[in-house]
């Protein structure tokens, strides 16, 4: 058992205030493998004052110190990648393939990101007779999510290092060792008392106060659309600024001219990867009417050949379990109603896969919508639930693409580039994927509407942590 109950306050691991203890459970064994102690209000006040007194001087740092400090914590990051992606592993089910190539990898690649921008970064620049100088933006607060960990924390805390800022971040309770193991890693590089700071917490005890907090100048928040909301309203009376990346419910149309059976293959992967536990994934699926038999034979073959397995296994390509109970219930919830809607389940279904008798894992299911009205079409799963639905028209398809309150992501498959590239342009999301490409981590990442406000990733993620003064008079 992990005991980990300190929090990273002013460049020492401090104890909380009061502690309140609050167990890391596996959720392949559904076992505690850690204790942590969940944060208040008074160990935020702790953080945020450290980060309020570290700005003065980490702010007014150079490129070169900054770039110098990043290539340390890159290489220390280098010489613990493989510890991180245990951690992460145990902590939220990722399995060790997968935490190993994608998760851990992820975090790395952010902070090489931002240690690229920043080495040729125009901070200032001219506008006829004045000057724009962009300066960090202060003290800021990062919360993030518990299914893509380290790649969440990365793309916040990098270009706020990068940028001059200090920091508070909240971790997910759910799966805080990895944060953990970061904070040694940047205590090891060097990084000043109170440039950055960790606490431990839930949302009311910790994020509320945070996102609250009068002495916070921007706040980063990744999470569910409802959670955002809130973190909005906190936010509010002190005008300071949010960036979120919220929910999705993102559309996969697969165009007529597509290889049907091969673009299905190809989007049921796409929804199932991570356990389906990505924001982004292309959780709706709209094919042509017509090829709605040869869909369904498709998807039912792909998702009964995606195997279900132990996270702590050697094994690759296997997905791992839902990452805590209480998701996995609502996926089994949402499973079993749609069941009691009579919609065709293609493949999976309700309870765990043969062969687990305890694990929050979940079967791979395919669902068969009759159109995009249902809540099944409408709702976020967040498990490996892919849902299909059948268009008759290429405008029908784009009209139901963008009937969401959501725009994260959209994905179109099409024989033809030209054709999905004019498809792409129609829908409404921030993020769109022809012919299953990925993404780069120097694009923008965020969304419209409800997933989000903002962008992180890349120049437009380094920019949220920024400022703008413009000094007129200046002359040359």
């Amino acid at each position: 058992m992990i005991i980990k109950k300190q929090f990273y306050i002013n460049g020492e691991w401090a104890d909380p205030v009061t502690p309140r203890e609050h167990n890391i459970i596996n959720p392949a064994t559904e076992e505690a493998i850690a204790t942590i102690s969940l944060g208040s209000a008074v160990d935020v006040d702790k953080a945020v004052a450290a980060a309020k007194a570290a700005f003065e001087t980490y702010s007014q740092t150079t490129r070169e110190e900054r770039i110098a400090l990043l290539e340390k914590i890159i290489a220390l990051y280098m010489g613990r990648m493989g510890e991180i992606a245990g951690a992460i592993s145990s902590e939220m089910g990722a399995p060790m393939w997968w935490a190993s190539a994608a998760q851990a990898p992820s975090g790395l690649g952010h902070f090489m990101e931002a240690l690229k921008i920043l080495k040729t970064y125009e901070f200032e620049s001219k506008i006829g007779n004045s000057h724009l100088v962009r300066e960090p933006i202060g003290v800021c607060a990062l919360i993030t999510p518990w299914n893509w960990p380290i790649n969440q924390i990365a793309c916040k805390v990098a270009p706020a290092l990068a940028t001059g800022c200090t920091m508070v971040l909240k971790p997910s309770e759910l799966a805080p060792l990895d944060a953990m193991i970061l904070a040694e890693i940047f205590h090891e590089a060097g990084v000043p008392k109170g440039v950055f700071n960790l606490v431990n917490g839930d949302g009311q005890g910790v994020g509320v106060p945070m996102s609250s907090h009068r002495d916070v100048d921007f706040v980063s928040f990744t999470g569910s659309t409802r959670a955002g909301i809130e973190i909005a309203k906190n936010a509010a009376p002190t005008v300071k600024r949010v960036a979120q990346e919220l929910g999705g419910k993102s559309p996969n149309i697969i165009l007529a001219d597509a290889d049907i059976a091969k673009a299905v293959t190809m989007g049921v992967r796409q929804c199932f990867g991570n356990s389906g536990q990505s924001c982004n994934a292309p959780t709706r699926m709209l094919v042509p009417r017509g090829e709605l038999e040869t869909a369904k034979a498709a998807a039912k073959a792909a998702a009964e050949s995606t195997m279900v397995g132990d996270p702590a296994s050697d094994a690759k390509g296997i997905i791992g379990p839902i990452s805590n109970g209480r998701q996995y219930e609502k996926v089994q919830g949402m499973i079993a109603q749609a069941i009691s809607e009579k919609m065709e389940i293609v493949a999976g279904g309700i309870g765990r896969p043969e062969g687990f008798n305890k694990g929050y894992f979940a079967r791979p299911t395919v669902i068969v919508s009759p159109d995009n009205r249902t809540f099944i079409a409408q709702e976020e799963v967040f498990g490996p639930v892919l849902t299909i639905i059948p268009y008759d028209s290429e405008e029908e398809a784009v009209a139901m693409a963008n009937d969401t309150p959501y725009g994260l992501a959209g994905y179109v498959q099409s024989g033809d580039v030209a054709h999905a590239k004019a498809v792409a342009k129609r829908i409404r999301a921030g993020n769109v994927h022809i012919n299953g490409a990925s993404s780069d981590l120097g694009t923008p990442f965020g969304g419209y509407k409800q997933s989000g406000t903002g962008r992180e990733w890349g120049e437009f993620g380094f920019e949220e942590f920024l400022e703008v003064k413009a000094v007129s008079g200046w002359g040359d």
